[in-house]
């Protein structure tokens, strides 16, 4: 398959995978890009892998995971909306919109590692080996990461927003 076959059959999945990694269009856009361009230069030695999409997945995870480290980025983050009060019938279009936005507000706030581990498990489908593989660190640490960014996710959506009420005149 050559690199033009890949990027054309492969990238909106690529994308989405980055999209969920980074929770920002933009940035997943960046992501992919600078990943694809770094797998261009070396596409012969990498078609001949037996999974080029896994290794081309693992570029956009490390190029992540340096991304920020590398401009130094701070992304604003969206207030979290209180959840509505669900009276079981389905909820609607802005209230779905709404909860994503707010999902998506919170994992953002994860450390960068955290928020890998849970796109790679919950998006990617990887088991805590290949995860392990793809960051480089052990299985055990993997479930560390997941655990703890699952509790954060638990007690920051549990917790609804307080007004801020800093007292003075």
């Amino acid at each position: 398959m050559t690199f033009d076959e890949f990027v054309v059959t492969r990238l909106p999945a690529l994308l989405r995978f980055a999209g969920a990694l980074t929770g920002d269009r933009a940035t997943a856009e960046d992501v992919v890009q600078d990943s694809l361009v770094r797998a261009h230069a070396r596409w012969q030695r990498i078609s001949n892998m037996d999974q080029p999409e896994s290794y081309v997945r693992r570029m956009i995870t490390n190029e992540y995971l340096s991304f920020r480290r590398r401009f130094a980025r701070v992304e604003p983050h969206a207030d979290v909306l209180a959840l509505c009060d669900k009276s079981g019938d389905a909820p609607d279009h802005p209230t779905v919109l709404a909860e994503r936005d707010a999902l998506r507000a919170e994992l953002a706030a994860l450390p960068r590692r955290q928020r890998a581990v849970l796109a790679l498990r919950y998006y990617a489908g990887l088991t805590d080996a290949e995860i392990a593989e793809e960051l480089g660190c052990s299985p055990g640490t993997v479930r560390g990461y997941a655990s703890r960014a699952l509790a954060t996710l638990r007690v920051s959506t549990a917790t609804p927003l307080q007004p801020n009420r800093t007292g003075g005149s």
